[in-house]
């Protein structure tokens, strides 16, 4: 099932034409939000150089709005394309994380610990 397939007009909080955003169900961090494709695409590669271009302009609007009621001090921006890097909802969307000083003990290396060993370096 697509959790995305039901999404209520109540819980856009932004949206563009190829894309929906909203607060994540499951938050990593206070003002997590996903940016979601309207079209029924699995990862990020599938989406048209169009909507991949809507996507990066996006990204500062959505940065913008997390700012309206959050300060962060950093972000992450994540997709996982296929079931080998972790996607578990087989729709197209972004994951917008805030990041705080003092949200975890050592940030370094951010991303690289989707595979824990990588992480230092």
């Amino acid at each position: 099932m697509n959790p995305f397939a039901e999404i209520t007009p109540e819980r856009v909080l932004m949206e563009n034409d190829y894309f929906l955003v909203i607060e994540d169900g499951y938050p990593v961090s206070p003002g997590h939000r996903l940016i979601i494709s309207k079209a029924s695409v699995e990862t990020f590669f599938d989406l048209s150089k169009e909507e991949q271009e809507s996507l990066i302009h996006l990204l500062p609007q959505v940065k913008s709005l997390i700012e309206e009621s959050h300060n962060p001090d950093g972000y992450n921006i994540g997709m996982n394309c296929g079931e080998a890097a972790g996607q578990s909802v087989m729709h197209f969307h972004c994951h917008v994380i805030p990041r705080y000083i003092g949200d975890v003990d050592n940030p370094r290396g951010g991303v690289r610990y989707c595979i824990p060993e990588k992480g230092c370096y």
